[in-house]
């Protein structure tokens, strides 16, 4: 039950950050908008790790591995999904997001060789299917093709990134931190990470008082940094950075939804179709089948 109460929480917030962040974008530029977010959140840990007096003690190799985690979790990734909202659908974006499930495998393959399986490679097949009809209707409509192309490649980009963090993440609880703590240090480390790459670009430092702006920054930051990315870690150590992932399959239904009512995303027969392809690659891949399941690459299955 506590795994099914973090789960729950996790797919619900983070299925309706997506709309939150098109909230954010207009007079603000992107990066400085990320740093607002995870300054507040960060500090908002700090705090209650330390009054709590759960702040755990880190060496200079965590340190830097927290550095690695921050630029890769709460820096390069957000960078790329908010600008991937400037040119796609945010519910897509979402979407997109769901091959977390395919490249967690991947990465669990390259960094702790745990190998993938002949069922990852057949769902990650239907799952790309699936997501290449749920973008044909904005490919074939008329518009900028290459805005939309644009969009998508940022979004698997800053995917990338994540599954890239979700295995430092592995590293930290391996030696016995908790998610907590290394978010804590590595907000820290990608807001400063980000800050010095917005202060290089010369970008300007601005601040939108609009209500729904203020009011997404604190959503985003509190609920949608400081306590999903904790159920999220804390999913990742208790049942795996592969089945953890799974959640990124489940959230796209909240976004799309909140998509079609915000955003007026339109759901053609080929979108619901394309949709069901995602969900249906992600079921192959974490699906018990009866059968011994053969390695499509030397190592344990996914």
């Amino acid at each position: 039950m506590y795994n099914v109460a973090l789960y729950a929480l996790t797919v619900i917030i983070w299925g309706s950050t997506w709309i939150a962040i098109t909230f954010q974008l207009g007079e603000v530029p992107v990066p400085v908008s990320i740093i607002y977010r995870f300054a507040i959140a960060g500090l908002v840990l700090f705090v209650i790790l330390g009054l709590t007096r759960n702040l755990q003690k880190l060496d200079r190799k965590d340190h830097f591995y927290s550095l690695l985690q921050g630029c890769c979790l709460f820096c390069f990734n957000f960078y790329c999904f908010y600008s991937s909202i400037q040119y796609i659908n945010s519910g897509l974006s979402s979407v997109v997001f769901s091959v977390a499930t395919v490249t967690n495998c991947v990465a669990n393959w390259l960094f702790y060789k745990k190998k993938t399986s002949l069922k990852v490679v057949a769902g990650s097949i239907v799952g790309l299917v699936g997501i290449s009809a749920m973008f044909w209707p904005e490919f074939s409509s008329g518009g900028d093709w290459q805005e939309t192309l644009k969009g998508v490649l940022l979004a698997m980009l800053g995917t990338v990134f994540f599954s890239l963090g979700n295995m430092i993440s592995i590293r930290h609880q391996n030696k016995g931190l908790k998610p907590p703590s290394t978010n804590a240090w590595g907000m820290l480390y990608g807001t400063c990470v980000l800050t010095l790459v917005t202060l290089i670009q010369g970008i300007p430092f601005v601040l939108d008082w609009r209500t729904e702006y203020v009011a997404a920054l604190l959503y985003l930051a509190i609920p949608g940094s400081v306590i999903v990315f904790t159920t999220y870690l804390l999913l990742v150590s208790r049942i795996g950075a592969d089945r953890a992932a799974y959640a990124t399959v489940l959230f796209p239904a909240v976004a799309l939804t909140l998509s079609t009512v915000f955003e007026g995303y339109h759901w053609s027969s080929i979108a619901i179709l394309g949709f069901v392809l995602v969900a249906l690659g992600n079921v192959i891949i974490f699906f018990k089948w009866p059968f011994r399941d053969r390695p499509a690459v030397r190592a344990e299955s996914c």
